[in-house]
């Protein structure tokens, strides 16, 4: 329990202080790689990357190899299968879209630190229950937003409870969302988008990261 509180800790850090999470749904393991290093070129180590692709697993095990100053994970992790390979990847940290307390689990026993996601208290509790502080609030913008996630954030917040936004956060609410105690960092795919992918357009990759980092 100590090394995974360790692993947390490390990982929680260095998402607190980049404040971004560039989530990223990568087309090919070649386009994975070339956003992760533009990333780090920039200033900006860290990354989820979403097993919505076939890209991810492979793109996440090079990454970790290639750039070991960056804090790689696993995102859309929704069942037990994605949190197998997201550990056979050498993920550093996991995120999910929702809490699922077997997932939970099987993370906690591997050592992996995971970041449920929520969307009630009831689900909050679930993640407190299995250990979990840090939090995704997701869908951030449909559920109502800032003024949501301060109401939801307040019966928690004497525990230690820090939220990542993801949904609807984008580079003209960021620092709305960032100036708020209660959120460790924000997350969104708008940094490597579709015009990015499409054109691979790691120069307008470039301005984004700063642009956002200049928000930050």
């Amino acid at each position: 329990m100590k090394d995974l509180q360790k692993a947390v800790e490390l990982a929680g850090g260095a998402i607190g202080r980049n404040r971004i999470v560039p989530v990223l749904s990568v087309p090919s393991v070649e386009a994975g790689l070339k956003i992760c290093e533009t990333l780090c070129a920039n200033g900006l180590p860290l990354a989820e990357i979403t097993f919505r692709t076939a890209a991810a697993a492979e793109t996440i095990k090079e990454a970790v190899r290639r750039f070991p100053e960056m804090t790689v994970g696993a995102g859309t992790v929704i069942n037990t299968d994605d949190l197998q390979r997201a550990v056979d990847a050498g993920a550093k940290f996991a995120v999910a879209p929702g809490t699922n307390r077997r997932i939970l689990e099987a993370a906690a026993r591997h050592g992996l630190p995971f970041f449920p996601g929520v969307a009630t208290a009831s689900d909050i509790e679930t993640s407190l229950e299995c250990g979990c502080r840090m939090l995704k609030f997701f869908p951030a913008e449909p559920l109502g937003g800032l003024k949501m996630l301060k109401s939801l954030a307040a019966p928690y917040r004497h525990l230690g409870v820090k939220f990542i936004p993801l949904g609807g956060v984008k580079l003209e609410n960021m620092a709305a969302y960032l100036a708020c105690p209660d959120v460790l960092a924000i997350g969104g795919s708008w940094l490597a988008g579709k015009e990015v992918l499409e054109k691979k357009d790691w120069a307008l990759l470039s301005e984004n990261i700063k642009l956002a980092l200049s928000r930050r």
